[in-house]
């Protein structure tokens, strides 16, 4: 890490000129400093435009040659989707560039004045002194397989939430107009979504007969329901406490929630399938789903969120990715207990404790790790704690048939940790 450090530093020397800009979604600001964080010139603004990204170029160069300096270091904060028509422009203008972290911005901003202030003047120049200390990221260069993975995973994503809410929706219309209909359909499959489609209200079942029902959605296409559960509906239908104000207008309300329901899903499975497609050009890919537990979706959605696993050069750089690095508070006497970070990616943390639970149902090795660091006699970590070790596991064993190019080999990695081993031996 430090060497790391040490890297980022020797990246800015007398001769270059550090420009830090606070991102905005109309105005930007930016301020320019020296290798030693001295101003060089008055924080100044430029829009969100061609002619704002033109000007903030001339200016650049005017001050490289005021200054007689001969390259440049651009750095700011990753902000929302803002930030991403200022990058693209600096990548085709060969104007170098990094990010800084949002948390070390708001930790530095009363170094300078001992002050709460917030403001974009005051954002840009707290930016632009925590380069030369090297207080930033490079962006790694993406692929054109990465820039879709990305791309995928973000609308996959807001198609998920978008479930959700509807989801909630049809629940809340349940819940007013036929609140008996959940003791019979407790998913929401293609019969439920079927019954609510053709006949939503009470007073649409409770006078039919099941053949009459069935066979409306046998016409629909849907799949058959089941004797039991129309005669089951049909009796809840008789004695339901669902409101009948508005019933017309309910109507319209639940087909269309539904036809939407079906709609996102059916997004969902497209972009999902595309996503994989995409996946399979990494070469990586084959070696990955090689393990047991592991689908070919939790790997696309992993190398969505960390891009090629062979750009690392050791597991702890995707460790702390995640966010699964150990952090304790101690002093003195005083020794804390350790818990995760939680500074990284909280997406790739999810996705990750996700996969460990089939990981541990249907792969016997990764399910000793887990029982050996859970039962074992000398401290016995929790369940989830036992489980956030299988998820560091995972990331190691991921990123080591990634680089090797090989498949998992289940006794090969409990031979290599000879502690369960002799556990189980014992």
């Amino acid at each position: 890490m430090k060497n790391n450090r040490n890297e980022r530093i020797n990246q800015v020397h007398e001769n270059t000129l550090v420009i830090g800009i606070d991102i905005a979604k109309e105005k930007h600001y930016a301020c320019a400093v020296d290798s030693r964080g001295r101003e060089l010139a008055k924080v100044w603004n430029f829009t969100q435009s061609r002619e704002g990204f033109l000007y903030l170029n001339h200016t650049i160069q005017n001050l490289m040659e005021q200054h007689d300096k001969t390259e440049v270091l651009i750095g700011f904060e990753a902000t929302g989707h803002y930030w991403m028509n200022l990058a693209f422009y600096l990548k085709i203008s060969d104007l170098p560039f990094v990010l800084v972290n949002p948390l070390h911005v708001k930790q530095s901003k009363e170094m300078d004045d001992n002050i709460q202030t917030k403001n974009d003047t005051k954002d840009a120049r707290v930016i632009a002194k925590l380069l030369p200390n090297g207080y930033f990221s490079v962006p790694r260069d993406m692929t054109t397989v990465d820039h879709n993975l990305r791309q995928g995973s973000s609308i996959r994503e807001r198609i998920r939430k978008d479930i959700g809410a509807v989801k909630n929706r049809i629940q809340r219309w349940i819940d007013l107009y036929f609140p008996e209909f959940r003791q019979v359909f407790k998913h929401y499959g293609q019969q439920e979504l079927a019954v609510l489609k053709l006949t939503p209200l009470p007073e649409d079942i409770k006078n039919a007969s099941v053949e009459d029902l069935v066979r409306r959605q046998k016409e629909a296409g849907a799949k058959y329901a089941g004797r039991p559960k129309m005669i089951k509906l049909i009796e809840l239908a008789q004695h339901s406490i669902g409101i009948k104000d508005g019933v017309y207008i309910a109507k319209i309300e639940i087909r269309a929630l539904v036809q939407q329901l079906e709609l996102l899903q059916f997004q969902l499975e497209e972009i999902t399938a595309e996503m994989v497609q995409q996946a399979k050009n990494l070469p990586e890919f084959e070696y990955l789903v090689s393990i047991k537990g592991i689908s070919e979706n939790t790997v696309s959605e992993l190398l969505a969120e960390t891009g090629s696993l062979q750009n690392y050069n050791h597991p702890r750089q995707i460790i702390k990715l995640a966010g699964l690095t150990l952090r304790e508070n101690s002093s003195g006497k005083h020794q804390g207990t350790k818990k995760i970070s939680k500074r990284g990616r909280r997406g790739l943390r999810r996705l990750l404790y996700k996969a460990t639970l089939p990981l541990i149902r249907n792969n016997h090795a990764f399910h000793k790790v887990y029982t050996y660091y859970h039962s074992r006699e000398d401290n016995p970590l929790k369940k989830k704690e036992a489980m956030v070790v299988v998820c560091r596991k995972l990331i190691q064993v991921l990123h080591g048939l990634s680089v090797h190019q090989t498949v998992f080999n289940p006794e090969r990695m409990l031979g290599d940790l000879s502690y369960i081993t002799a556990s189980n031996a014992a």
